[in-house]
């Protein structure tokens, strides 16, 4: 008993935390590295806009934690008897909900901006978090932010 709440101490701490690791992809939020490195800027005018989803996280966290808490679930079934056999059924269930549930809860709403470059005939599109706060529309003229491989879009 002491083991089983040992490890619910530690694994949903760690699920919880698992979640808060996702990377913001919002064009307007940098983060530490970024911060005061040069960055290359273009112009360019929006072409189009859509909305899309970006994925969510899909890291063993997850799984691992809604594994463990489906163990410890299934091996307090049948009072003994056949506890074994619950959990691994209640680990592989809960591997399985954990690593939906950490997908689920780290996905977010995107948007494909299609730019063309100014002063050239360069198009290209770009995919960050959407921000409903600044709503993106064609013809709006926007800065291409480069700094360290990563491109941001802003008004």
């Amino acid at each position: 008993m002491m083991l089983k709440r040992t490890l619910l101490i530690f694994v949903i701490p760690l699920l919880l935390l698992s979640t808060g690791c996702a990377r913001n992809l919002q064009g307007d939020v940098y983060s530490r590295d970024d911060a005061r490195q040069t960055q290359t800027v273009q112009y360019g005018t929006i072409e189009d806009v859509r909305l899309v989803v970006i994925e969510g996280t899909k890291s063993p966290i997850g799984s691992i934690a809604g594994a463990a808490i489906g163990g410890i679930a299934g091996s307090g079934v049948g009072g003994g008897k056949g506890s074994q056999v619950a959990a691994v059924i209640g680990a592989v269930a809960g591997g399985l909900a954990g690593a939906a549930a950490e997908e689920g809860l780290t996905k977010s709403q995107g948007e494909e901006l299609v730019i063309r470059i100014a002063n050239s005939n360069k198009i290209i599109a770009i995919v960050q978090a959407h921000n409903p706060s600044r709503v993106f529309s064609i013809g709006d003229r926007v800065r291409l932010m480069t700094v360290n491989g990563e491109v941001r879009v802003a008004q």
